[in-house]
């Protein structure tokens, strides 16, 4: 609730701006705020997500699949516009996007000097599980853009983790349903980020062992290509 703060937004006011202007009203609002969120609007983009899948999938207006796929998709549509802005943003001007008021507040060189380490130990493996995780959604999509990622390689990446992250947003404030209040959305968000770290633990225990693999493959190949020495 710190960042909504920042510009007196609540999650009270973001279900009512979804929930009070008909369901097309609503999925487009949905639409714009997380288009927004990925532009550097400090409101994590799970408030909407949830509040759709509560209010806006229930199959009340149309067949429960259509009301899933159209808000689903421009959610994503949402989600991913606003990453590809400011990649596109990021890579056009470097560094030089902290001076941005909004984006420089919360994303510092320090930072994106600190994921551009991740992206030289893991890759294309840090867009995917950087979405995962509020705080570092940002400063991967712009570190991205900065050091000129492969654009296809992050889109590809950050799609499908969208995909699944939005997703399970969506279906908990479904199956929450109308009951939906400030202490379950806090609560499922804890269990997701408890989860996501996990996530991510298993990811960097993987690439530390395909690491090693790797080396101990290469090792053996300079091993079985050097003269030996029979003295």
């Amino acid at each position: 609730m710190t960042f909504l703060a920042l510009f007196s937004i609540s999650i009270d006011a973001v279900r009512l701006w979804i929930t009070t202007q008909g369901w097309w009203g609503g999925a487009f609002i949905s639409f714009a705020l997380l288009f927004a969120c990925g532009l550097g609007l400090p409101m994590p983009e799970d408030i909407p997500l949830i509040i759709t899948g509560a209010f806006l999938c229930q199959g009340e207006y149309l067949p429960i699949w259509q009301e899933w796929l159209i808000v689903g998709g421009l959610n994503w549509a949402g989600i991913i516009g606003g990453d590809i802005c400011l990649y596109w943003i990021a890579r056009r001007y470097g560094m030089n996007i902290t001076r941005v008021p909004i984006i420089g507040k919360h994303v510092t060189v320090t930072r994106i000097a600190k994921v551009q380490v991740w992206f030289d130990k893991y890759g294309v493996g840090v867009v995917a599980v950087g979405r995962l995780f509020a705080g570092v959604r940002g400063a991967m999509v712009i570190t991205a853009g900065t050091i000129k990622f492969s654009f296809w390689k992050f889109l590809i990446a950050d799609g499908l983790a969208a995909i699944v992250s939005g997703g399970m947003f969506m279906v908990v404030g479904y199956f929450v349903g109308k009951s939906l209040n400030d202490k379950m959305i806090s609560e499922f968000k804890n269990w997701f980020i408890a989860g996501a770290i996990v996530l991510a633990c298993g990811f960097l225990i993987y690439m530390i062992w395909r690491h090693k693999q790797h080396r101990t493959i290469v090792e053996a190949i300079v091993d079985e290509h050097t003269p030996k020495d029979h003295g």
